[in-house]
């Protein structure tokens, strides 16, 4: 890696629309004590990111900030006191913002050996979807063998991930998403059932594939009206509350909740994860053992330079994407 004391990066001075975003030329970081360097090789987009960069995510770093929660690279420099890395691994990195750089200091605790399957892009779209998939399904609804789980918003990042875990976890699988296209892509990641919301009601079609049962789990990381989310469920059923990427934020009737039996359940993977350091690690561990196995995988669909970072995060915004975005870092020599 070159030893130029800048490197580029996408900086968000202002508030608002990404468009606003700009490529800076910002120092280095000193290298301090119980840190390692990481030159980024890939970064990967997330929802989050866009609702960052306008000042309406629950994490609001202080102006100026890079955004990014996640990217992959290679270790370019170690404190000495890390024995944990080397110069040349190869690594994902995990974080609250900062990702969208041609390199990062980060703490070891923020890093992960990039499994050998993988490639640069498919190990920075990874950790964000795939752990809150995980923590979700796994750790939150227990999630096991014959149940049957319904993705909402199955196409995307988050969602596209659910389908895969749910499929490995025998679940019975309902797909719901908006086209055709994004149909195909989740029946590649192992959907049982496919289920297009801009042609049936989701309630109807999942009362009628489950002969009126409901099922068992709903993952919901788009914002579904909360009367057709209860409707799907079945008496017990738990509701995954993973996000608004609808653009609105449901109100739930406590008297449907009650006379349904059900549980809502809050998934708020990152911030469990620094509340419980140890549950992470272990989800983090089964995650990257999967992943070596080849039994995981982000779907990247398309990857992007740096310096079209606010075009791709419009896209991923428009919903316009088939899976996960990734920016594509140059590597320096």
């Amino acid at each position: 890696m070159s030893r130029s004391a800048t490197y580029r990066a996408v900086l968000c001075r202002e508030l608002g629309p990404p468009e606003r975003l700009e490529i800076a030329a910002l120092p280095r970081a000193h290298l301090a004590p119980g840190t390692v360097r990481v030159s980024v090789r890939a970064a990967g987009l997330n929802f989050p990111d866009w609702l960052m960069v306008q000042g309406l995510y629950q994490y609001r770093p202080d102006l100026p900030f890079v955004p990014g929660m996640e990217a992959a690279g290679v270790i370019d420099e170690v404190a000495p006191d890390v024995t944990s890395f080397s110069p040349g691994d190869k690594v994902m990195v995990r974080m609250r913002a900062g990702a969208f750089a041609e390199e990062a200091v980060v703490p070891p605790n923020q890093i992960l050996p990039l499994p050998s399957t993988f490639s640069f892009e498919e190990g920075a779209t990874f950790l964000a979807a795939h752990t809150t998939a995980y923590h979700a399904l796994k750790t939150r609804a227990e999630i096991t063998s014959g149940q049957t789980l319904l993705v909402l918003g199955a196409a995307g990042g988050v969602g596209l991930a659910a389908v895969e875990i749910g499929t490995l976890f025998r679940a019975r699988v309902i797909a719901a998403t908006s086209s055709s296209e994004k149909l195909a892509l989740v029946q590649k990641a192992g959907a049982n059932h496919l289920l297009n919301y801009t042609q049936l009601r989701v309630e109807d079609e999942v009362r009628r594939l489950t002969d009126g049962r409901g099922v068992e789990i709903v993952f919901d990381p788009v914002g579904i009206a909360p009367e057709s989310a209860l409707r799907c469920l079945r008496w017990g059923g738990k509701l995954l509350v993973v996000g608004f990427a609808g653009g609105h934020i449901p109100s739930y009737a406590a008297n449907r909740i009650l006379l349904r039996g059900s549980t809502i359940i809050g998934v708020r993977a990152g911030e469990a994860g620094r509340q419980d350091p140890e549950m992470r690690r272990r989800e983090h561990r089964e995650l990257c053992a999967l992943a070596e196995q080849g039994r995981i995988r982000p779907q990247v669909s398309e990857v992007y330079p740096l310096e079209q970072c606010a075009g791709a995060l419009r896209r991923l915004a428009d919903r316009q994407a088939l899976g996960r975005i990734a920016l594509q870092l140059r590597a320096k020599g």
